[in-house]
């Protein structure tokens, strides 16, 4: 824990929409998220912030709460606020979570579960298939940083067959995808939260009490037609889903 306050260096746009305290929000976040600063690093005070970047007080203490209440930063009496943990934030995207997290500066890693050839009512009629109709099915579990992440089931139509382990073990799916000409790609998807059942505890590592974060989704390729569902669920105190939202 070093006892010297980290400086994040900050670059704010008061042209833009988006409020200076969330545009502070999310250099703290970016800062965080790629490395800047480490777990246990001592953050900057709020007056000595608030000066440095030209803010009223209440705007730099609302950027720091928020991230707080994220469980990024914890504030300690007496001594000042320190970066907690190295959660993943990712901005809603079509991109593959393996590449983000190598852009965040992350280091990803996968183990295969398994592949198999299955039939899947609900994939099938994902992809606008035949219920029968059998499909590849991969189960796998994410990696970032060494730590669990996420548990991945996707499954493809067979004309993707065959696809080798060893290749995403070190690369995301939608690589493979891109190789097999398909791009860019579409995606529709949807977020819920949910207790984890005991395999998926076991797999994350976490207790069976902690809620996670369930993703569902369809990828497109151009001309609409549907080449992958994917049901993901989350460690909900690994990783965060940032949305921007602007008013038309």
């Amino acid at each position: 824990m070093s006892t010297d306050e980290a400086v994040i260096p900050v670059s704010l746009d008061r042209n833009s929409p988006v409020p200076l305290y969330f545009q502070l929000a999310e250099q703290l976040i970016a800062a965080i998220t790629d490395g800047s600063v480490q777990p246990g690093d001592l953050v900057e005070n709020e007056v000595a912030m608030s000066k440095r970047l030209g803010l009223s007080r209440p705007t730099v203490r609302y950027a720091i709460r928020y991230l707080v209440d994220q469980g990024l930063l914890v504030r300690k009496r007496g001594l000042g606020t320190f970066i907690t943990s190295r959660r993943v934030h990712r901005k809603v995207s079509k991109g593959s979570l393996y590449e983000d997290l190598a852009t965040q500066g992350r280091k990803p890693s996968t183990k295969i579960l398994s592949q198999v050839t299955e039939r899947n009512p609900k994939a099938a009629v994902a992809l606008e298939l035949d219920p029968d109709t059998e499909l590849i099915g991969l189960k796998r579990l994410r990696y970032a940083d060494g730590d669990t992440l996420t548990i991945m089931h996707n499954w493809l139509p067979t004309r993707f067959a065959p696809i080798d382990n060893d290749d995403l073990e070190q690369r995301g799916l939608y690589s493979f995808l891109r190789d097999h000409g398909v791009g860019p790609i579409v995606v529709h998807q949807s977020i819920s939260a949910r207790l984890p059942t005991t395999e998926e505890s076991e797999l994350l590592e976490i207790p069976n009490r902690l809620p996670v974060i369930t993703v569902r989704r369809t990828a497109f390729q151009p001309g609409g037609a549907p080449v992958e569902y994917a049901e993901h669920v989350y460690r909900s105190d690994n990783y965060e889903i940032d949305l921007v939202l602007e008013e038309n």
